[in-house]
């Protein structure tokens, strides 16, 4: 019996480049732009979120999410007619509820005057095999180029290739340089969106064409004091603290949330920071929760002691419509479509402060 590849040419996967033409860059030199980095990545070692020694002084959860690229990127222009991708992975964990092409995939974005343009995404097989290639089709003359990083996996090395005796050209910078930091729960860090490409995150980047950093731990961010310390340090332009999901309950929310924002308000007092409660999948039974009620009240004490650089974000308005119950893979994870509605809802209110 054929296969759905054999049936149908477009489901069919391409990991091994075989043209002789092609010339590979490791993206670490230059003129590759890395991005979504808390710090410069280095030739030779994986690439991770922030720096080790900080993370070992959190959960081995935390530890193992930070070598999970989400919001990296890799910048450059090319006249090249193609852009090819040799990626090595880590260790690789499938889930049931999402796209291998969100977990594993590269997604390869244009920009033409000022807006960016999806081109292809560079697909792995489902033969769960940590080394592939592919190749993405760019139209004629030069083109900016950026490629997201998955969003649930490792990425040990990454080169690009372009066809031979083209120019590979340094980016033009964002046009908000200073990026903007979002730190959450599973849903920032990108779940389940089918490629990585499609999470709010990245999303809310294009719209305002803003460098980000995604900070978001699946199942493990848990507002520590560390963390907030470490944030406090980092260059960034506005802070989305979208922590309500990985609180077991509204006392623990309640013992971390507003201390969280307090130490980072003390540290960066001219910081646009935004709160985001958690979206309401079930929005029959919208109403106001206890975490909710935590959440609001550190925004009501912040303006009460005359903080003018806070916004607030009600989870339960980020999904309207008639299909606003349609939003979610599992009743907890958005699908494309419910990143679509944060992203718009969420870079509204970011817009404002860049």
């Amino acid at each position: 019996m054929k296969t759905i590849e054999q049936i149908d040419r477009n489901m069919a996967v391409v990991t091994r480049i075989e043209d002789p033409d092609v010339v590979w860059h490791d993206v670490h030199g230059e003129p590759f732009s890395l991005h979504g980095f808390c710090m410069p990545q280095k030739a030779g070692e994986i690439f991770r979120r922030f720096p080790q020694d900080v993370a070992a002084s959190f959960s081995e959860h935390v530890q193992l999410l930070n070598e999970y690229t989400a919001g990296g990127r890799v910048r450059f222009k090319t006249n090249s007619p193609y852009v090819a991708l040799h990626a090595e992975l880590g260790t690789l964990h499938p889930m049931d509820h999402m796209a291998l092409t969100g977990i594993y995939g590269f997604d390869l974005y244009i920009r033409v005057n000022g807006e960016y343009f999806y081109r292809g995404t560079f697909r792995p097989s489902t033969k769960r095999e940590r080394v592939f290639e592919g190749r993405v089709m760019l139209p004629e003359g030069t083109q900016e180029v950026t490629i997201h990083f998955p969003l649930y996996n490792g990425v040990d090395k990454l080169f690009v290739g372009v066809k031979e005796g083209s120019e590979v050209l340094a980016p033009a910078p964002y046009t908000h340089a200073n990026p903007v930091v979002f730190y959450g729960s599973s849903i920032t860090q990108g779940g389940c969106a089918s490629r990585p490409g499609n999470a709010y995150t990245a999303m809310i980047s294009r719209m305002l064409d803003c460098d980000h950093i995604n900070m978001g731990f699946s199942g493990s961010c848990k507002a520590e004091e560390e963390m907030a310390h470490f944030f406090a340090k980092l260059p960034m332009s506005v802070f989305v603290y979208d922590y309500d999901h990985n609180a077991p309950d509204a006392e623990f929310l309640a013992k971390t949330h507003e201390p969280f924002f307090r130490i980072l308000r003390a540290a960066r007092p001219e910081l646009p920071i935004i709160f985001v409660t958690c979206p309401d999948f079930y929005l029959h039974e919208a109403q106001r929760t206890p975490c909710y009620d935590v959440i609001w009240r550190t925004y009501q004490n912040a303006l009460a002691a005359g903080d003018k650089k806070v916004a607030f974000i009600d989870g339960r308005t980020l999904f309207e419509g008639f299909f606003k119950n349609d939003c979610t893979v599992d009743g907890c994870h958005p699908n494309d479509m419910g990143f679509m509605f944060m992203a718009e809802k969420i870079g509204k209110e970011v817009a404002k402060w860049l």
